[in-house]
């Protein structure tokens, strides 16, 4: 939907003689050195030099541009009064004659996979909570909490064969449901801690809630308000304050697991290694996370990645096209291109992460994971697509020549074409395995997977599957011509102790040539290798309708 749809432009009218939008307001700086800023609603804030503020304050709608200019003095004549009119405009910051709805709505979508819904405005509360926060802000609080972090790497390294062996085995529903949970309530306490932060600093969390972060449950707490503090050291610790909880968090669950054993002391390692790598995902300045908002405030330069994304994009123009580029981000110097060019990148690798680690377990339990997963690959292209558009529009601004956009874009997509048709990826088919009560063993095939391959005599390797790793436990041959339709334990397919739960399966004869360690588990069948393009298709987008 254009802007312009959503908010209609400001009347000729209205222009001569401006005002600002009844939500839009200018704050003076907080302190010597610090910015002034336009705050629009309670979640966008621009900052602006102290000449455009000054108008910004004189725009009472009873002005014309020659009278601004007048009573503002220099630098400002009616024509630049006229221009920075227009601009204001532009950024939908004036009245345009509507009536402005506060905002009273608990549900607001963000573009382009974010749902939020507002539960409650946390200021009253987290003031309460404000001395609490000022001692645990303090050295003797400060340094507890480092101890405590820095003690449950050490118990995790400790317990690292006990770590590795619970993240390679799998385990009762039970504890996934704890683990679940404590990972919940952990995100909800990370967003209490910057909301707490940001109110002993002076600043106001405008909003809590749950929300769908790309179809992940999530907690939030708006704290846009914290780019009102005066001091980018205080900017640096609300965006951190979150990841410090959690990794506090995490210690301590490092710790309680050595007073627990058995199924208990699994749930407790795994939540708190699972805690550690989110904080540490958490930190990376590459996408719109916490360690990017503390990059950006140390660094106090708005707008980081977006402008980072621009020179990255400028730099493969210029590689691929040729043409003459301005600079998007001089701030940075030499580190531009490349922290640009691995913003690019992230996302993508972080997608195609996820699609290589639970791609598999996805497409085994039903039509709902095979479409998740192939969604998941649409969503890949898309973004590499609408990269490489992004790529040429910045080439044509910079002046490349039409011939040379075109035979860029031809051995770019030549090459690709290459890669999908000439690159040969080992292909595997995954299922699982089950030893009956009289002894028979079955290997057995999701309605999801591939049959071609299956025949007489194929090899099959069977494992135990946990829920980060997995171990070759026995193996065997398929010693059936046609498989028999039968159910199959849910745990065949994921990495959950139960015997119940069972989902259609189709059944060979397995015959082992080494007994597995366990009655049910993960099997796989190699079957060759496959040109990339192949390789993608049958993998990711036949799932989806072999059911």
């Amino acid at each position: 939907m254009s802007t312009k749809a959503e908010t209609p432009p400001v009347p000729p009218e209205l222009l001569a003689r401006p005002r600002l939008a009844p939500d839009v307001s200018v704050h003076e700086p907080a302190a010597e050195g610090a910015p002034w800023l336009i705050q629009q609603g309670s979640a966008r804030y621009l900052r602006v030099q102290p000449d455009l503020a000054r108008l910004a304050l004189a725009l009472n709608g009873t002005r014309d541009h020659a009278l601004l200019a007048e009573i503002l003095g220099e630098p400002w004549t009616a024509d630049a009064v006229s221009t920075a009119v227009d601009m204001l405009a532009s950024g939908r910051l004036l009245d345009n004659g509507e009536t402005v709805r506060r905002s009273g709505r608990r549900f607001k979508f963000i573009p382009p996979m974010t749902v939020q819904f507002t539960i409650l405005r946390p200021d009253r509360m987290l003031r309460v909570l404000s001395p609490l926060v000022r001692v645990l802000a303090g050295r003797a609080g400060t340094a507890a909490a480092a101890v405590l972090a820095l003690g449950g790497l050490m118990v995790l390294a400790a317990q690292s064969a006990g770590l590795n062996a619970a993240l390679g085995r799998p385990l009762g529903l039970g504890t996934y449901l704890a683990i679940f949970v404590g990972i919940l309530a952990t995100t909800a306490v990370h967003e209490f801690g910057h909301g707490a932060v940001l109110t002993h600093h002076g600043g106001r969390p405008a909003r809590m809630g749950v929300m769908l972060f790309y179809l992940s449950p999530a907690f939030f707490c708006d704290v846009t308000d914290g780019w009102r503090l005066p001091r980018k050291g205080q900017r640096v610790a609300v965006a951190l304050a979150g990841i410090a909880t959690q990794v506090v968090i995490a210690g301590g669950a490092a710790a309680a697991s050595l007073f627990f054993s058995g199924e208990a002391r699994d749930g407790l390692l795994i939540f708190s290694f699972v805690t550690y790598i989110a904080g540490i995902l958490n930190l990376m300045p590459f996408v719109k996370l916490d360690g990017y908002i503390a990059l950006m405030s140390h660094l106090d330069v708005p707008h980081l990645r977006d402008r980072a994304l621009v020179d990255g994009r400028r730099a493969v123009a210029r590689l691929l096209f040729g043409g003459r580029y301005a600079r998007g981000l001089p701030e940075l110097g030499r580190w531009a291109v490349p922290f640009g060019l691995v913003c690019m990148a992230f996302p993508l690798y972080l997608i195609a992460t996820a699609i290589g680690l639970w791609g598999d377990a996805l497409q085994r339990i039903g039509i709902i994971g095979a479409w998740l997963m192939l969604c998941g690959l649409g969503y890949l292209c898309y973004h590499l697509g609408r990269g490489f558009l992004r790529v040429l529009r910045e080439a044509r601004a910079g002046g490349a020549g039409s011939v040379r956009l075109g035979i860029g874009a031809v051995l770019a997509t030549g090459a690709l074409t290459a890669v999908l048709a000439l690159v040969q990826i080992p292909y595997t088919v995954t299922a699982g395995y089950e030893v009956r009560d009289d002894g028979t063993a079955v290997f057995l095939l999701p309605p999801s997977a591939d049959r071609s391959v299956m025949e007489k005599g194929a090899q099959v390797r069977l494992y135990r599957v946990g829920l980060a790793a997995k171990a070759e436990t026995g193996h065997g041959v398929i010693a059936s011509d046609r498989p028999e339709s039968t159910t199959a334990p849910l745990s065949a397919f994921l990495p959950l102790r139960a015997d119940s739960l069972p989902t259609p399966a189709d059944g060979y004869r397995l015959e082992l040539t080494k007994a597995p360690d366990a009655r049910i588990g993960g099997a796989v069948v190699d079957a060759g290798s496959m040109p990339a393009g192949k390789w993608l298709y049958v993998k990711y987008v036949l799932p989806a309708f072999r059911w």
